[in-house]
């Protein structure tokens, strides 16, 4: 069953990028699902929300970051002692598992897709009977009007909407940081609108990119 996800994972990888693309991502697809024990493969699966009516409009393509670029920019941040982490647009949960992993005693993820939030759930599940001290939670809204807990001190996109939606939610990150306990990190991943965050301010202190595509960028905006 799991082989038959990532052919399909890899094929679609392939036809919209390239060979070596998918060959580099499908390697870290299969060893990062085993490493942290969850499943959150797969692509493309808002055109099935569209026929079931949700407005999709404002959203991009669901597909989960690469471990590796995961894994680096976790790496960078591992001593900064921060604590509660939230992905918006949080998908199946691996950002989120990822970070638990990395030392977050508590994550948060918010997505408009029910089934995506369920399947987050129970991928962090599994990472509680790893790690029993982990809190979660998993909100099913809409992240233009969603507001981030004061004690938020590590975001997560990885380019969940368009420039619409995200100028809202830079919005709703700097009402957020505003009232925050202390600096607040923004993980940014195929950050197409960074500019939105650097207009506001914001400082890129890491970048990384790989094949051309596969893109990470760290901000920070000193209180």
């Amino acid at each position: 069953m799991h082989s038959i996800k990532y052919i399909r994972y890899f094929l679609y990888l392939a036809y919209n990028w390239n060979m070596r693309i998918a060959r580099h991502i499908i390697k870290h697809e299969i060893t990062g699902e085993r490493k942290y024990g969850i499943d959150s493969t797969g692509a493309d699966e808002l055109a099935a929300l569209e026929r079931k009516g949700v407005d999709i409009s404002h959203a991009t393509i669901y597909m989960p970051a690469s471990y590796d670029l995961l894994e680096a920019v976790f790496n960078r941040l591992k001593d900064e002692k921060l604590s509660h982490f939230i992905d918006i647009g949080c998908g199946k949960g691996r950002a989120m598992s990822v970070a638990a992993h990395y030392g977050f005693n508590k994550v948060s993820g918010i997505d408009f897709s029910k089934e995506l939030c369920q399947a987050a759930v129970e991928n962090l599940e599994k990472v509680k009977l790893q790690l029993p001290l982990l809190i979660f939670q998993v909100v099913n809204n809409d992240a233009f009007y969603y507001d981030i807990p004061k004690d938020v001190d590590c975001i997560f996109l990885f380019n969940p909407f368009d420039e619409l939606i995200m100028s809202g939610v830079v919005k709703n990150i700097e009402h957020q940081r505003k009232q925050a306990e202390k600096d607040v990190f923004i993980i940014y991943l195929n950050p197409l609108h960074k500019e939105l965050f650097i207009k506001k301010g914001y400082q890129e202190i890491f970048h990384s990119k790989k094949l051309n595509y596969l893109e990470a960028s760290i901000l920070q905006k000193k209180r």
